[in-house]
């Protein structure tokens, strides 16, 4: 075959390429062994006299420092004072930055204030010029790190990190526009690389109380302008972008909140355990002891990185039966279930609606009721009057396994805290001398399908049947692959008629109806009449490299499923870490201890209130990431955390 070089093929083939677009990307550098992204567009130009003396005249960057002076006493030694505050708040900061520093004063420039680059020579390399102007807010660009271009281009410095654990799916990077779009930088260790901007970009306002704060959402709540993947292959495939925000992530953006990316889930939400159950995606890594435990499901990407990254505040999951309390349990970290309602879930895929809520799994007590704030709105109202009774469900008394002294203490501490009695409490027995008018059945038999009939048909209406529907119609009429745990539960769904929904939910409101009544009763003074507390986890083994039986249905009543069916809240507090022999390491290993505290329908704000107090007493403490929830400590497989 032979090319036309006729003037007419010669035409079309330079109307081609003049339709072709080449789009930046943006660019990685590495400053001291570290990997950094710089993006696409430089947020200003710097015309500035003195940096022509320091700009490289080849394609190279000049690492930049920006510090803005507000007075007119600015001195060498307040500029050696502020460059130590940049380390020890910032990560994404290094003395590498120093080659020039940007001294931009707001309002009055003294005179004299003219220092040389001698005057602080404290980079690795030098300092090669310190630079200063007078500039208004509007001009103002934010303190921090930066790359500088030969032509005076100033671009942000996002240092790239690596998701070792495997709790990504993408790592995002905001447009400008509102959406996102993939970050399009990688960093070497067979994992993803997720981009992080400096903190000193920042400035918290009462308008952006979360600005700056670093947070990963759960994949299934969609984000502008990025696939949703649910967990499945064939769905992040087969549908488009999305076009809006789901509502939570939405409300967490205006607040401030840096999306850094998105994080796994086990398929649409279901519980599945590591290894054995997850297919199209593998389950991320809990960091805690081993390294080797199941992160539990289904927030399963936002626990895991959680626990595992210092560089990351915090994490947006969903919880419909265990689903942010599980993974903050078992990975020994801050995370609610909330009161159900507070916040509408649209553009969010369901499991059951009737169950389904938005909550945060984070290591800062301090930034979780912040974030809750900004995400529930006038839905929430920090509180901090306390109920005198609490309810002591099965944690231990006395001292005879590891963890038990931490639940003791704990117990002990709070109640004199809040000068409150300790009564213990048996759900059967409430139910046995209290049960609704009516009813003849145990509490268990009562509810014993309810759960996995809600999910199982709820979802099968909401989410299976349009899904097969449109990957039929895609892919001649076939069907796509679903892993083991969901298809399980679907088909225990498919075996009742679908009115059974209905008994499910008549169910579960005379539960909700009793609780509320009988329990965890609400009242003015302190919102709640009583606190109930149960076991979390207490250093539990569950190796991931254990092959299970087939996934079953979720069958039966447990204390954790009493929030789900009453609509009330269930906050997991970690207490610290017990000790257990690994079957990996063959050493003796930590795991997290942590306990849930539930209180009346509507007061998270009240349990919200009592961790601060507590934090502040001395009673609990932040979580750290790592090793071990209290301590850190390097992660066991990777020698340089």
């Amino acid at each position: 075959m032979r090319l036309s070089s006729s003037p007419l093929a010669a035409a079309a083939l330079l109307q081609h390429s003049l339709a072709s677009t080449v789009s930046r990307t943006g660019q990685t550098v590495e400053l001291d062994g570290i990997p950094y992204y710089l993006p696409a567009s430089p947020i200003t130009t710097l015309h500035h006299d003195n940096f022509h003396s320091t700009l490289s005249k080849t394609n190279t960057l000049t690492r930049l420092t920006v510090i803005t002076a507000n007075g007119s006493s600015y001195s060498g030694s307040d500029l050696s004072t502020t460059i130590a505050s940049y380390k020890a708040t910032d990560d994404v900061f290094s003395e590498g930055f120093l080659e020039t520093i940007y001294v931009q004063y707001i309002g009055f420039k003294p005179r004299g204030n003219e220092w040389k680059a001698s005057s602080y020579n404290n980079a690795p390399n030098g300092t090669a010029a310190v630079v200063h102007k007078q500039v208004d807010n509007s001009s103002a660009i934010p303190p921090g790190p930066y790359f500088l271009s030969s032509t005076g281009a100033v671009y942000e410095a996002w240092r790239l990190y690596s998701d070792f654990a495997g709790a990504f799916t993408e790592p995002l990077l905001a447009n400008g526009d509102g959406t996102y779009s993939v970050l399009p930088a990688g960093v070497p260790g067979q994992s993803l690389a997720v981009a992080v901007p400096s903190r000193l970009y920042f400035t918290k306002t009462a308008e952006k109380p979360l600005a700056g704060v670093r947070l990963g959402i759960k994949d299934i709540y969609d984000v502008a302008g990025v696939k949703t993947s649910n967990g499945n292959r064939a769905w992040y495939h087969l549908y488009p972008a999305a076009e809006e925000h789901a509502t939570p992530v939405k409300r967490l953006i205006e607040a401030g909140a840096v999306i850094v990316g998105k994080m796994k889930t086990s398929q649409f939400a279901n519980g599945e355990s590591a290894t054995a159950d997850w297919v199209d995606y593998h389950s991320p890594f809990n960091p805690r002891g081993d390294g080797y435990q199941d992160p539990s499901s289904s927030s399963s990407g936002p626990g895991a990185g959680t626990a595992s990254y210092s560089w990351l505040d915090l994490t947006l999951g969903s919880d419909t039966g265990g689903s942010i309390r599980g993974p903050s349990e078992v990975q020994g970290i801050y995370g609610n279930r909330p009161t159900h309602g507070l916040v509408t879930l649209e553009n969010t895929m369901p499991l059951a609606p009737e169950l389904d809520t938005s909550g945060f799994l984070t290591k800062d007590p301090v930034l979780w009721m912040e974030a809750a704030k900004a995400l529930y709105g006038k839905n929430i109202t920090i509180s901090r009057k306390y109920p005198k009774k609490i309810y002591n469900y099965d944690l231990p008394t006395n001292v005879t396994e590891p963890g038990d002294q931490l639940f003791v203490d704990f117990v002990r501490r709070v109640s004199s805290f809040l000068g409150a009695e300790v009564e213990s409490f048996d759900i059967e027995e409430a139910w046995n001398s209290s049960r609704p008018n009516g009813t003849n059945v145990s509490v268990d038999d009562l509810l014993n399908i309810t759960y996995p009939i809600l999910i199982a048909q709820e979802q099968t209406r909401l989410v299976r049947e349009p899904f097969y529907e449109d990957y039929a119609a895609a892919h001649d009429g076939r069907r796509p692959f679903v892993d083991p745990a969901p298809l399980i539960r679907w088909a225990f769904g498919d075996s009742y008629p679908n009115n059974t929904v209905d008994i499910a939910n008549a169910n579960r409101t005379v539960f909700k109806d009793w609780w509320s009544s009988n329990v965890l009763v609400a009242e003015n003074a302190t919102c709640s009449d009583s606190l109930l507390f149960y076991v979390g986890s207490q250093a539990s083994v569950s190796y991931r490299n254990q092959y299970n039986g087939e996934p079953g249905v979720p069958y039966g009543f447990s204390i954790s499923r009493v929030s789900p069916f009453w609509g009330g809240p269930d906050f997991v507090v970690p207490l610290g870490s017990a000790q257990y022999f690994s079957n990996i390491t063959l050493h003796n290993e930590v795991l997290p201890v942590t306990v849930d505290i539930m209180a009346a329908s509507g007061c998270d704000g009240m349990i919200f209130g009592l961790v601060q107090d507590l934090v502040k007493a001395g009673i609990v403490k932040p979580s750290v990431a790592g090793y071990d929830d209290t301590n850190g400590g390097e992660i066991l497989f990777k020698r340089d955390y």
